[in-house]
């Protein structure tokens, strides 16, 4: 006896509840539909539901691939930020222990005070081999991009908005303000009324 390829179709749910009614036994159709009025066999389903399987495997393996990048990403931007802390503590430590070594030492204030001179001498070194440069201040036009101002000062010995005082040196890392220099501005009222 040959096997009628059927058709399988979509029941009206009234349709569909006289159906559960009967029970017959389910027997898988050799053409399933897929749209309309055109039918899929067995084999292209079955070809397809695989392809479908192995996409979607695909695109799990993909997202736990992305996922393990973005971490990987994440540990070694925290690796690269400890190894660059510890690059610059390192070179500040002989600075310390020379603070260290002034704390203990007996000398009069005089010897003290060159002492923390030397220090901040070796402080600025460091610095300068870091490419940390003080931002230049007093005498300066007043920048607000690199100053920030606290006030200003009658002074007639400076040009109107020049820097006249600096309360905190500013400093910048090559072109980049790590801090602005904290100043007080001059001004000079023979200059703004002429």
């Amino acid at each position: 006896m040959p096997e009628e390829e059927t058709e399988l179709t979509v029941l009206e749910p009234v349709e569909a509840a006289s159906q559960e009614a009967v029970e017959e036994p389910f027997v898988e159709p050799a053409v399933l539909p897929v749209s309309g009025e055109a039918a899929v066999s067995r084999q292209e389903f079955d070809q397809l539901k695989a392809e479908r399987d192995q996409l979607v495997d695909r695109l799990a393996r993909l997202q736990a691939e992305f996922e393990n990048a973005r971490k990987r990403a994440e540990r070694e931007k925290i690796e690269f930020r400890d190894y660059a802390t510890g690059s610059v503590v390192e070179q500040f430590l002989p600075v310390l222990d020379n603070f260290e070594l002034a704390l203990k030492s007996n000398g009069t204030a005089h010897q003290l005070r060159h002492g923390v001179e030397l220090i901040v001498k070796q402080m600025e070194e460091v610095l300068r081999q870091m490419q940390v440069s003080p931002v230049p201040a007093v005498g300066e036009a007043f920048d607000p991009r690199m100053h920030e101002a606290l006030g200003s000062v009658e002074r007639p010995d400076l040009p109107d908005q020049h820097v006249a005082e600096e309360i905190r040196r500013g400093y910048r890392l090559r072109e980049r303000l790590l801090r602005p220099a904290l100043v007080r501005v001059a001004s000079n009222s023979k200059q703004t009324s002429e």
